[in-house]
């Protein structure tokens, strides 16, 4: 048995992959007490609207007219009963050992650690299908500390709801929904460092990502990456303290290094790095000039 928790998945106008993730997070080993669903669609589910208790675990719905996964994802934290977050995504499919592996290790680390599970890709969907973010790694790992990378991602995380507000939960200005469409999760997981939180890292939490996004997509995906990214490395930049300077250094420099290699074989992922770089400036630039 795990401890009383809450599931939070927050969506918009994915309403038959919103349903498919719930599914099967029902059809789990373990069960969250609640799924939260905070729901930002053009259009109510009425499936979900109605889906009450099953198998022991409520199902809230929360439809919304609004934008913005962090504000979602901020709002389902305020509503959840539990102490113990776990949070996904509208377009994972959860292996039957997922919700339980997660949880446990949450309880195992204990309230000043966030744990952090394996995401896959799932079959491709779609012509040359992809899904980011990927997370790999057969090892559990322990991060402590200031890191010249990130090791939270949102799709497939857990808390303490009090290390939550702790550290004040998403920053709105932050991921899909706003001009600075990703890195809501590098920014999290930044300050629960900087705050003293450990983050673990654990394969066994393993949840797959489902690949429907068209390979024709992906310089568009790296764009808003790269755009989130730079309101993320702003946001913590200072005269004082050049970790983010020299951290959105590398991300770029090593993109831009490795467009020659790759541009002739493969030229997606070079438009891609070329975006995912000119986003970083764009959205760092934007973010300098309007919100600080």
């Amino acid at each position: 048995m795990i401890p009383p928790s809450s599931l939070i998945i927050c969506s918009r106008n994915r309403p038959d992959f919103l349903i498919e993730t719930v599914q099967s997070v029902l059809a789990g080993d373990h069960l969250p007490d609640e799924i939260i669903v905070v729901d930002h669609s053009d259009k109510q589910s009425t499936e979900l609207a109605g889906a009450g208790v099953q198998n022991g675990c409520e199902i809230r719905y929360l439809w919304r007219r609004a934008r913005g996964v962090s504000r979602a994802r901020n709002e389902a934290a305020a509503a959840a009963r539990h102490e113990r977050l776990a949070f996904c995504d509208d377009d994972m499919w959860a292996p039957p050992s997922w919700f339980g592996a997660l949880v446990q290790a949450l309880v195992e680390a204990g309230p000043r650690t966030v744990v952090a599970g394996q995401v896959v890709a799932g079959a491709p969907e779609a012509r040359d299908g992809f899904a980011p973010p990927l997370v790999s790694g057969d090892q559990r790992v322990l991060y402590e500390g200031r890191l010249g990378t990130d090791v939270l991602a949102s799709v497939n995380m857990a808390m303490f709801r009090s290390a939550f507000w702790d550290v004040g939960g998403f920053d709105e200005r932050l991921g899909p929904g706003t001009p600075y469409p990703a890195a809501e999760d590098n920014d999290l997981g930044f300050r629960f460092l900087e705050a003293g939180y450990r983050i673990l890292y654990t394969p066994d939490a393993l949840i797959q990502h489902r690949a429907w996004r068209a390979g024709s997509k992906y310089p568009r995906v790296r764009w808003n990456y790269g755009r989130g990214k730079g309101g993320f490395y702003a946001k913590h930049l200072s005269a004082r303290d050049l970790h983010m300077l020299r951290r959105a250094g590398r991300d770029i420099g090593h993109r831009l290094l490795r467009m020659p290699r790759v541009i002739w074989k493969h030229p997606r992922l070079a438009a891609g790095d070329f975006l995912y770089s000119l986003g970083i400036v764009v959205a760092g630039t934007r973010w300098l000039l309007r919100e600080r």
